[in-house]
């Protein structure tokens, strides 16, 4: 059976998504929308004259009200940060675009991924608009400040990100929450590792927050990054691998936290975002997991009364 993935938005953000969707092999077909159809209609051929150099699949534009039968329809629709802007700063303009498409895929039966930022509010306001189950919408949340934090913990140990399992939760964004006390390295508690110093934990920590500004202030907008882990999250959502990722979704229950859409451990299947795990935390980084989830309830209330 063919698996079908609907792309919305094709600008920087969503040409990376494609570009790595293919190379990963996710996807049989691709399909694309964009407000501009003749910037997807070239997207899509300029895709496909590549199609020797990545596992086959097809590509083509589609409208949205076709991705209601796709397996999973990425929404990367909105405009970028800008320098010194917050990713909340961005919410009003790319919720009334989140909320248009989501009530073109009321009748989706696949799952919805969220890439546009805010992502996590804007997870929220695709809920309520598509009015979907809240496991079959999620966003790619913190799993790419996630992999962030594991590449500034692998420079500082001179170690393979990949040998390194640590993880932001909360917001994709300024109040996010890195996981400290739960970090290891190749099954060494980080904090135990040798010649470890604690003191460099705010640096690092500080470092993954403001990575995307630092990327934004240099060349306007953060893509590649955001492509590969939207496509590695397709991959193993649609192979139904069953994969712990940091997504976002709205939360019911997990760590105390409901109506709220933010990022915790979640085991990831094609049927969505299903099982939510409460992590290792201590008192400070449940704190801080709190607050988070305070400040993305109060940004929603502001779309919501909008």
């Amino acid at each position: 059976m063919k698996r079908r993935v609907g792309l919305i938005g094709v600008g920087s953000v969503g040409a990376s998504v494609a570009v790595s969707t293919l190379h990963s092999g996710a996807a049989d077909e691709l399909l694309l929308s964009d407000l501009n159809a003749d910037r997807a209609e070239g997207e899509a051929m300029d895709l496909a004259h590549g199609a020797a150099f990545y596992p086959a699949a097809t590509v083509r534009t589609a409208s949205i009200e076709e991705m209601n039968d796709a397996d999973a329809v990425v929404v990367t629709a909105g405009r970028n940060g800008k320098p010194n802007e917050s990713r909340l700063d961005l919410l009003r303009d790319n919720a009334k675009v989140i909320r248009s498409i989501g009530e073109r895929l009321k009748k989706c039966r696949g799952v919805i991924v969220v890439v546009s930022n805010p992502v996590d509010v804007l997870t929220q306001v695709m809920t309520e608009a598509a009015g979907l189950p809240p496991g079959r919408v999620l966003g790619t949340g913190t799993m790419l400040d996630s992999a962030r934090f594991r590449h500034a913990i692998s420079q500082a140990l001179g170690v393979e990100p990949r040998s390194i399992h640590a993880q932001i939760v909360g917001e994709h964004g300024d109040s996010q929450a890195p996981l400290w006390s739960g970090a290891r390295v190749g099954g060494v508690s980080l904090r135990s590792w040798p010649r470890w110093d604690r003191a460099q934990e705010p640096r690092i920590a500080e470092q993954v927050r403001t990575a995307a500004y630092e990327i934004i202030r240099r060349k306007g907008a953060t893509n590649h990054a955001i492509g590969l882990v939207t496509a590695e999250l397709l991959r193993c959502m649609l192979r139904g691998e069953r994969r712990v990722l940091t997504v976002s979704r709205l939360q019911d229950g997990t760590a105390g936290l409901r109506d709220v859409a933010l990022s915790l451990p979640t085991v990831v299947s094609s049927q969505g975002a299903l099982q939510v795990v409460e992590p290792e935390m201590s008192g400070e980084e449940r704190e801080r997991l709190l607050h988070s989830a305070e400040v993305l309830r109060n940004a929603f209330s502001q779309v919501r009364s909008a």
